[in-house]
């Protein structure tokens, strides 16, 4: 057997070795080896547990309504189609057997308008920053005498809107009834004025 050809094997093995074969990580002098970054929390850790924890909201805003109480009519309009009324949070009752089941959707500005061009302060009579609550009716009883002295006559009344205030020595309630289903406002199509009057009562 030649040996020549297996020393000269032996020797590429040793030069491989030297040449780094070996897969030993390359560090710099007096710096530390790299290290990976942790793994991100998990979303659920950073979420609230609904199950063990309350979630606190804001409640919505409560509408204050802005005129409460026995009122007498102040002119011969309100007498004929309520007489003495009796504004509750809810309803609005009138002494003729008058009746309006109502909920009460947004308080605006006299300044704003129910339709297109019409505002309550110019119809109401009063500042246009004045407070106006406005009502949606749910359910509507007529005069039990004279049905057709209701507000908006045979159709049926949609919303009423009310603003009250101190004059003299006395407490206004200024009511429009107006009619139609969309909520009144300056783009309304369907809103139309059905009344105006006003009751009083000492504060």
């Amino acid at each position: 057997m030649n040996p020549r050809p297996t020393f000269a094997l032996a020797l590429i093995a040793l030069a491989l070795v030297a040449c780094g074969g070996s897969e030993a990580p390359v560090t710099t002098a007096g710096q530390p080896p790299a290290t990976s970054a942790p793994p991100p929390v998990p979303r659920e850790a950073l979420e609230p547990d609904t199950a063990n924890a309350t979630i606190e909201r804001a409640a919505p805003p409560t509408l204050r309504p802005l005129a409460l109480g026995r009122f007498e009519p102040g002119n011969p309009v309100a007498e004929a189609m309520t007489g003495v009324v009796e504004i509750e949070d809810g309803r609005i009752t009138g002494a003729n057997g008058a009746s309006f089941l109502t909920e009460r959707v947004a308080i605006v500005r006299g300044g704003d308008e129910f339709a297109a061009g019409q505002r309550y302060a110019d119809v109401m009579m009063m500042d246009a920053g004045q407070p106006v609550e406005l009502r949606r009716v749910i359910d509507e009883s007529r005069p039990t005498t004279r049905p057709d002295n209701a507000f908006c006559g045979r159709n049926a009344t949609g919303y009423l809107a009310l603003a009250s205030y101190i004059e003299g020595d006395y407490r206004l309630v200024k009511l429009l009834a107006l009619e139609g289903g969309g909520i009144p406002a300056a783009t309304a199509t369907d809103t139309a004025l059905c009344a105006s009057t006003f009751y009083l009562a000492k504060p």
